[in-house]
């Protein structure tokens, strides 16, 4: 085995994980689990003295599905939510949960995101505007700080990344992060440059987050399981290699036919390739969005 690997198992100690209608709940630490559903993105859940918070809201219709699952931990309703994105897999039941009296928490780039019809081209889906209790109540630039649950947990704004809008949340006591879709563990990543995402971005964003890691850090990806730093620097890593090689590729004047048949992103397909993302869409998004 190798030796990353078993920093891993040392490390980040996980209990078994359970299933509550469809959803794999996976405990990170106490207090803090990942929910993890067949379709939509992550969600992350602290539970405590001070009620429940959560970290995204995954796909429109499934409400009472994670309600369901997030009152099996402690019994308690939702009182906080942070969106890391505008994303309708990490915002779409945002709705629910506000009418229910949740406090919804996100940068403001979100806020006016949600607030008006958008149209990602990628996925050929239009985002309706949420109504006013689907809306971000706390709104930030930077970041903020939110003492819950016997935790001190710091959100940061990052730079563009996956979107304009992306943040993520470090429980510092309990050194989990949860990096929102700036990470896909496992899988090459969408990016929305059309709603001001980047690599170079998701780079920064990367490196923002590996140094505020260490060997303890558990870290909760948008979509993906479980990771450590070692993992995200790994992650972080192969994407700059891939995006140096169309580069490359660009200054001696391939074709995007020509630089997706070098297989610029080879060496990682195994590992990274098997996602909705796949080597060739990948291959031309950063040939298209470098040279522009």
């Amino acid at each position: 085995m190798k030796l990353l690997t078993l920093l891993a198992l040392l490390f980040i100690p996980l209990s078994a994980t359970a299933q509550e209608n469809g959803v794999e709940i996976v405990k990170v630490r106490d207090g803090i689990h990942m929910l993890i559903s067949p379709n939509g993105g992550n969600v992350t859940a602290s539970t405590g003295e001070d009620g429940t918070f959560i970290v995204d809201d995954n796909l429109e219709g499934r409400g009472s599905i994670l309600t369901d699952a997030i009152k099996g931990l402690n019994g308690q309703d939702i009182k906080f939510i942070l969106n890391t994105h505008y994303h309708f897999d990490h915002t779409g039941t945002n709705e629910t949960f506000g009418e229910n009296g949740a406090i919804i928490v996100a940068h403001d780039n979100v806020r006016e995101r949600l607030s008006t019809k958008q149209f990602i081209s990628f996925f050929k889906k239009e985002m309706p505007a949420l109504s006013k209790s689907g809306l971000p109540v706390v709104t930030f630039a930077e970041g903020l700080n939110l003492h819950y649950n016997g935790d001190d947990v710091q959100i940061i704004h990052l730079p563009n990344a996956h979107t304009d809008g992306d943040s993520a949340a470090f429980f510092k006591n309990q050194n989990v992060i949860v990096t929102g879709d700036t990470v896909f563990n496992g899988m090459y990543p969408f990016i929305d440059a059309e709603h001001g995402g980047s690599i170079k971005g998701t780079l920064a964003a990367h490196d923002t987050l590996i140094a505020l890691a260490d060997e303890g850090t558990a870290i909760i990806p948008g979509h993906g399981p479980l990771m450590n730093k070692a993992d995200l620097q790994a992650y972080r890593d192969a994407l700059a290699a891939i995006t140096a090689n169309i580069g490359a590729a660009i200054k001696d004047g391939k074709t995007l036919e020509e630089t997706i048949a070098m297989k610029p992103s080879a060496k990682f397909d195994e590992k990274m390739g098997g996602g909705f993302i796949t080597p060739e869409i990948f291959t031309s998004f950063l040939y298209k969005h470098l040279s522009r």
